[in-house]
């Protein structure tokens, strides 16, 4: 039996989330032996226009970005978007806010003029193709990604939360946040992560995205409560949550 062909790509972000892959150590030797990578540029100089699963991390910035993105869909089988900046447009997004000749200056200085420098909006992977997949987080749950290949490596639909993270906190019997003066976003928010953020004292970021469907009532009674308005929720939900659908 032929071992499926993974491809990892990386576009505009940090490749923080690969790193997390590599750290799986022993375990990811495991998977590695159930499968056959042909390219993987942090990891290896081999490079192959053939493979099933190709897995995806960073945002898309420019036109070549997408036409390359476009290509890669055309061969793989199945395609993942691996972390934050391909499910969402991470903290990449963020431009999206601004008139992008503003940015271009900002970031080009005097050299903002020159013909071949140029600002596009920045986009998430399937904001430009269909995505298959997705493995959430900045940076992904190690524990998540090996489950979800593995999952597809035996045919079965991985299993990806559709609850927000307050259920998690609670199973973990951490305080609530919004106690101690924190806007936290796990009301709204996809869970998946363990509660990570929340557990080490610190508000849920939004990093994983919005559930599918959000209580919303149920957030704007918590906002409500602790004398807030629904913008001063907004507020918090720029850093991930730039030009994101959301119902709030």
């Amino acid at each position: 039996m032929n071992k499926p062909r993974v491809a990892v790509f990386d576009f505009a972000c940090c490749e923080g989330c690969q790193l997390q892959i590599v750290n799986l150590e022993e375990q990811i030797l495991d998977l590695i032996g159930a499968v056959n990578v042909v390219e993987w540029r942090e990891a290896m100089s081999e490079q192959s226009h053939e493979y099933d699963i190709a897995i995806i991390e960073g945002s898309i910035t420019r036109p070549e970005d997408e036409e390359k993105l476009w290509l890669i869909r055309s061969r793989a089988k199945i395609l993942i978007a691996l972390g934050a900046c391909a499910t969402l447009g991470g903290i990449n997004k963020l431009k999206n806010n601004f008139d992008l000749n503003d940015v271009k200056k900002c970031v080009y200085g005097k050299d903002a003029s020159k013909p071949h420098l140029y600002t596009e909006l920045t986009k998430a992977v399937d904001e430009v193709v269909e995505v298959d997949y997705k493995i959430h987080g900045c940076p992904i749950e190690a524990k998540e990604f090996i489950s979800i290949i593995r999952s597809l490596l035996i045919g079965k639909k991985p299993e990806i939360p559709e609850y927000p993270v307050c259920v998690e906190c609670k199973a973990k019997g951490n305080p609530c946040l919004w106690e101690y003066g924190q806007l936290c976003l796990g009301p709204i928010i996809r869970a998946g992560c363990n509660a990570r953020c929340p557990s080490a004292g610190h508000r849920c970021y939004g990093c994983r995205g919005y559930i599918n469907k959000p209580n919303v009532e149920a957030a704007k009674d918590v906002i409500e409560k602790y004398g807030l308005s629904v913008e001063d929720l907004k507020s918090k939900m720029v850093l991930f949550g730039s030009r994101q659908d959301n119902t709030l």
